[in-house]
């Protein structure tokens, strides 16, 4: 079996640096970094703490690449995900990454290194040429609405979901609308964006640039979407929220300013946790634990890529 010498004589670098490596420890520099990746790959190397699974090629390990998990939406689907790898064997290593990019490539470092089964990346911010230079050493499924070849995905069908969305807050009469996302650049809120200037264009109502908000993740951003919202001279009459917390620290604030929901300003949140149910927010309620779920079936059938979306239901409550 190989061991850190002749990684590190095939590396042309020291055995304390390719034990940095193996350890993940940030003090590498990228390009010795790369250097005893590629010695690993050449060697076939495979750390002792695998050795008892060797014999089957498996640790019974799956990396969750998740950038909160102290989120309601990512928490649901990663109960999901350990239910459904409890119930065939499997053990989950939980990577919170805050969305830095070096932290998903730690993950994807130990995929390559054997230390890992597969992947499922709950939402990430690398390219998706990133993925696939890892995509040889083992599955990779992605909770994302994508049509990528050689990515087997789970997701909902943002696009439907979002214009479901507004066109219920268009039935009730709101004509100024606006919505607040998470990352701009994201995959989903991409097709969020879409369905907005799609549905907007469809009942030519204004759509306005200003009216579009991000950073939207906690009960805490729902106070400083209220903030920016009150001090606008031209506001939107009612805010499609893409996640239930930032919806709900949004009605708690208005609460306290004197403002009245839906009758001052209508909101609109997603996920349909209990937050929304106990004030009464209307939502987008996810199948989120299905996804988790589901991921971990995709991960069971790697052969075959499949591209999955579920259904999502339209909760009305009051602050429509």
């Amino acid at each position: 079996m190989t061991n850190i010498k002749e990684i590190a004589q095939c590396a042309g670098v020291s055995v304390s640096t390719v034990s940095r490596v193996l350890n993940n420890h940030p003090y590498v520099s990228p390009d010795k970094r790369e250097s005893v990746l590629q010695a690993i790959d050449r060697l076939n190397y495979s750390r002792n703490i695998n050795a008892i699974h060797l014999s089957k090629g498996k640790t019974n390990l799956i990396g969750i690449i998740i950038p909160f998990t102290n989120h309601p939406y990512y928490g649901a689907i990663v109960n999901g995900i350990t239910k459904q790898a409890n119930a065939i064997g499997c053990h989950i290593v939980i990577f919170q990454t805050h969305y830095e990019r070096e932290k998903e490539i730690q993950a994807l470092n130990m995929l390559q290194m054997k230390q890992l089964d597969g992947i499922i990346v709950c939402s990430r911010i690398s390219e998706m040429k990133i993925l696939l230079d890892y995509q040889k050493y083992g599955p990779i499924i992605l909770c994302e609405d994508t049509a990528q070849a050689e990515f087997s995905s789970i997701s909902i069908d943002h696009y439907a979901a979002f214009s479901c969305a507004l066109e219920y807050v268009i039935s009730k009469g709101y004509k100024k609308i606006g919505y607040s996302l998470g990352r701009k650049k994201s995959r989903n809120s991409s097709l969020r964006t879409k369905a907005f200037n799609d549905i907007m264009s469809k009942h030519q109502l204004i759509n306005n640039k200003e009216w579009l908000f991000e950073g939207s993740y906690h009960i805490k951003d729902g106070v400083k979407l209220f903030e920016d919202w009150h001090s606008m001279i031209n506001k939107p009459e009612a805010i499609v929220i893409t996640n239930d917390d930032t919806a709900a620290g949004f009605m708690l604030t208005a609460k306290k300013s004197g403002m009245r929901v839906p009758e001052d300003v209508a909101i609109l949140g997603f996920n349909n946790d209990s937050l929304s149910e106990m004030l009464d927010i209307t939502t987008i309620s996810l199948p989120l634990g299905w996804i988790g779920k589901m991921a971990v079936d995709l991960f069971e059938n790697p052969e075959s890529v499949q591209h999955v979306k579920l259904d999502y239901d339209l909760i009305k409550r009051r602050t429509v």
